[in-house]
């Protein structure tokens, strides 16, 4: 189905506008979101998402219709991976928890637009070299395997080359100043760590466009089906980091559903590139006879593959006890950097979060303790954090003590 140019127009405005929407409403004025705030706009943003593709099902069929669900679902489910190392990115960089709005709505920006350039690159170079499909095979294979690997906080450093190139080439505060970009520090204008974790973010954007723009590739090659699911995708993402925080590392074995998804998507490229083969050296420059897979089989294979490693991560005792792990040390560390959040219910809600978490870790059988690393140390920050919650407190109701 071709798109006329007004269509692409309104399409884009439309998308401008609920990124100034967003800004405008919610980003502004520097507040940490609730829980109940959270869910209803990202339910809101899903469901924008669902009528326009409901949309695109009725005006543009069934084919058009199924290729963007499947778009939107894979690219959705990449994004929440890739909030994991958003969370680490401003963990590592102490981001105030007012103001991490912020850092993630130009991120997602930064990654709008480096996808919208990838898009329009890689469809330009799909239709002149159908070889490339090859490439994009291969790529999605490798990353699938990368992603098998263990990972760990340490394996994603917020000090990542181009934020040490802008220390050593920008002066630099040590603190924030509120959301600004830059300030004043005896006299002289220096930039703050609100802006090197802006670029820290866009840099691991632009490597995660090189993931995911493969893809959707392998799914549809429709432009605007990409550009759109992609898009959609993004949106809300920023109300999906809070409403999932907490449960991101419960995710535990998502890595390994995307890996699966990923390997699918790249054996399907490849299947597609060998029906439209044009290489010399492969069967003499004809194309092969090979089964393809349709856009149809490739959204039921999507869907199921994310269920059952979703449910798997939510309900195995590993993941919940991955999860306290995390949320002990992180939740720890927050709560005693004075600089993390001025918002009183903001801090009581890290503090009741490690009380549960705690009372996991304690609760756990003989066999299921030893999957808790360096637990005295665990211990030791509780106590460390009870001591300074009931110093805070010291006069007012009793509370619930570690």
């Amino acid at each position: 189905m071709t798109v006329s140019p007004l269509v692409w127009v309104l399409t884009l405005l439309a998308i401008v506008g609920l990124l100034l929407f967003d800004y405008f409403f919610h980003v502004r004025s520097a507040h940490v979101p609730t829980l109940r705030e959270a869910a209803i706009w990202s339910s809101v943003y899903v469901g924008i998402a669902i009528l326009f593709g409901l949309g695109t099902l009725v005006l543009g069929g069934a084919g058009m219709g199924s290729e963007y669900f499947a778009g939107y679902v894979t690219e959705k489910a990449l994004s929440v991976d890739n909030l994991f190392v958003f969370l680490i990115i401003m963990t590592g960089f102490r981001v105030p928890r007012e103001n991490q709005q912020k850092v993630l709505l130009v991120g997602i920006v930064v990654s709008l637009i480096a996808r919208a350039a990838f898009i329009f690159v890689g469809s330009a170079l799909l239709h002149e070299f159908a070889w490339v499909f090859y490439l994009f095979g291969i790529a999605l294979l490798l990353t699938a395997g990368n992603m098998l690997k263990p990972e760990t906080e340490e394996s994603h450093q917020a000090q990542n080359v181009v934020v040490r190139l802008a220390r050593r080439l920008f002066r630099t505060s040590d603190d924030y100043d509120g959301d600004r970009l830059t300030t004043r520090v005896d006299g002289r204008r220096m930039m703050t760590p609100m802006l090197l974790v802006m670029v820290a973010i866009g840099g691991t954007d632009l490597l995660f466009a090189l993931d995911s723009i493969p893809a959707i590739f392998g799914l549809t090659q429709n432009v605007y089906v990409v550009f759109t699911a992609t898009a959609f995708s993004l949106l809300g993402l920023r109300q999906l980091f809070f409403l999932l925080d907490g449960l991101l590392d419960r995710l535990l074995y998502l890595s390994y559903g995307l890996a699966g998804i990923l390997a699918f998507i790249g054996a399907k490229l490849i299947l597609h590139a060998l029906h439209e083969n044009n290489l010399p050296f492969v069967n003499g420059g004809e194309p092969v006879e090979v089964v393809e897979i349709s856009t149809g089989f490739s959204l039921v294979v999507i869907l199921v593959v994310l269920l059952v490693t979703i449910f798997a991560s939510l309900f195995s005792t590993r993941g919940r006890t991955v999860t306290a792990m995390a949320h002990i040390r992180r939740d720890a560390t927050a709560y005693l950097d004075p600089e993390y959040t001025d918002d009183a219910d903001e801090r009581e809600r890290v503090f009741q979060r490690l009380l549960r978490a705690r009372d996991h870790i304690n609760a756990l059988g003989p066999q299921a303790k030893q999957q808790v690393r360096n637990e005295e140390d665990l211990m030791a920050l509780c106590r460390q954090v009870g001591e300074a919650h009931a110093a805070a407190h010291a006069g007012h109701e009793i509370r619930p003590s570690l």
